[in-house]
Parts: C-alpha cells; sequence; structure tokens
C-alpha cells in the first residue's frame, strides 16, 4: 500500500523562485540562504518519494475573491505554473497523480471533510518555490505532485486544529491506496512576516524557533494556537503556518528531525525550512 514516509516543511518566499531562476543565489544576500537548502536537496535524493503532496495557498493565481475554497484538492493529470504578472516561472509543468488524487478526493469526502475539487488549476509560487527548494532546477520534477490548497488569504481560515486533522485524514487516505508508493507531505508558508500595514516587515525568530521545536516535540499544543496569536506573534502571513500542521498531522506522533535551517532574512520574512521522517510506519487507526 502507498506510505506517508516524510514531511518537509518549507517557506514560499516568491524571492526564493526568483532568485533560482534569475541565477542570483550565489550573490552574497541569498549564498547563506542556498547553502542552507542543501541539506535537504541531498535528503531527496537519497529518499526519491514518488508522490509529493503540497499544502500550499494559492494567491490569486487560480482562484479569485469571487470563490474562495477553504481546502481544494487538484485532481488533474498536470498543472501549470500560474503567470503571476511577470509571466510564469521558467519551472517544469507540475505532473500530478490523478488516480491517487481522486482516491484521496474520495476518502477525504468520505471521512467528512468538506474537500473542492479542481479539475484545472494552475500553480504560483506557492507550491513552485518549494519544489525548488528540495529538488532545483530539474527538466522535470522528479516525482508526481498533488496540490492541497488551503485558504489562509481570507477571513476566516481554517484553525491550526481543523488543519492537524485533515493531516491525520490525509494520512488514512494515503494508507488505504493499494499502489505501493512512497508519499511525502510538504507544509508550505510561512515563517512570521507581514507585508503591509504599521507591523510590514515584521519578523519575529523567537516563535518561528518555538514553533519548530514543538512542531517536532509537542504538535498538539500548536492546535491550539487561536488565530490572534499568529497575527500578534508572527504578523498577518505568519497564519500561514497552519499548513505545516496538515503536514505534521500526516505523520505519526514519532518522527526523526533529518534536518533543520532557519534564515533570517529571506526578503522580508523568516525563512525555515525541516524535513521530518516518520519512524512508526503504516498506522491507520491514528
Amino acid at each position: 500500500m502507498a506510505r506517508v514516509v516524510a514531511g518537509v516543511a518549507t517557506s514560499h518566499v516568491p524571492a526564493i523562485g526568483a532568485a533560482i531562476d534569475h541565477g542570483r543565489t550565489q550573490e552574497p544576500y541569498w549564498k547563506p540562504l542556498f547553502d542552507g537548502l542543501e541539506p535537504a536537496r541531498r535528503w531527496a535524493a537519497d529518499a526519491k518519494p514518488d508522490v509529493c503532496i503540497v499544502v500550499y495557498n494559492d494567491h490569486a493565481s487560480a482562484f479569485s475573491f469571487a470563490t474562495i475554497p477553504t481546502f481544494a484538492l487538484g485532481t488533474a493529470p498536470a498543472f501549470p505554473p500560474a503567470d503571476e504578472g511577470f509571466g510564469p516561472r521558467p519551472v517544469p509543468v507540475v505532473e500530478g497523480h490523478d488516480d491517487l488524487a481522486w482516491h484521496l478526493a474520495e476518502s477525504l469526502i468520505l471521512d467528512e471533510f468538506d474537500i473542492t475539487i479542481v479539475n484545472e488549476m494552475p500553480v504560483d509560487h506557492g507550491l513552485t518555490v518549494p519544489l525548488s527548494v528540495v529538488f532545483g532546477q530539474p527538466e522535470a520534477w522528479p516525482c508526481r505532485v498533488i496540490p492541497l490548497c488551503v485558504n489562509v488569504i481570507q477571513y476566516p481560515p481554517p484553525t491550526g486544529n481543523r488543519c492537524f486533522s485533515l493531516g491525520k485524514a490525509l494520512r488514512r487516505a494515503v494508507e488505504s491506496y493499494p499502489q505501493d508508493l512512497k508519499v511525502a507531505v510538504f507544509g508550505t508558508g510561512g515563517m512570521s512576516h507581514q507585508l503591509q500595514g504599521e507591523r510590514a516587515g515584521l519578523i519575529n525568530p523567537a516563535f518561528d524557533r518555538v514553533f519548530m521545536d514543538r512542531l517536532v516535540e509537542a504538535p498538539r499544543a500548536l492546535t491550539r494556537i487561536p488565530h490572534t496569536e499568529y497575527m500578534r506573534e508572527a504578523g498577518s502571513e505568519g497564519i500561514e503556518l497552519v499548513m505545516w500542521l496538515v503536514m505534521r498531522g500526516a505523520l505519526s506522533e514519532r518522527v526523526d528531525e533529518v534536518y533543520r535551517f532557519y534564515h533570517v532574512p529571506a526578503s522580508n520574512t523568516g525563512y525555515g525550512l525541516m524535513v521530518l521522517e516518520d519512524l512508526a510506519g503504516p498506522r491507520s487507526d491514528r
């Protein structure tokens, strides 16, 4: 059967994608950050996941403010890079795994998660930057990708607890798929940052580091953080961290922290990257 073997957490800073695309990764500003990505890339080259489920948020590329699903699952065989105003990123088309995606949709909906099924969807930097972070600049992405889009743009976003529970349901769904596949779940977005208002430019490294600690040691404590605390401590865009909880919920209680990296600044955010391998093996009763 399919199994969740690992989780990856990473910020999806658009400027990281621009630095990669324009050959600026070795400039003095960017080199420390990109040097910090190399261990995660080596891990991915060794682990070779068959499918990556990437939990991210759309930035008005696939969805306008006319329609905002709380959770949307991409079920298409392929997803083109979105044009976010400067032309699509020069990255490979994202090849989906539509059979597994439809299985996930059925399992999640019957598990009482109201998933929006999306059969055609361009994917923006929220999804493509994490792929670039982990896989670099290949001619084709080395795995199939299933996009799972979460609303953290329009109030009210889902709670951390709901996202953690979605991750648990996602694990059950993966484990009920009969094909032998290694699945990695990406939680993207964050860390602390605010893009507008009087506190624009806010970065809170202390909050970010505690969040990373608890993601490994005490993830259930993170599920109790209210929206207002994210905004107060991590800025208005810090709410994106609830997407890391989808990833953590998809893993068992026992994980091996393979790698952790934190860097300030990355554009106007605190950048975080974690690789967690699952140690417990398949357990559908979680």
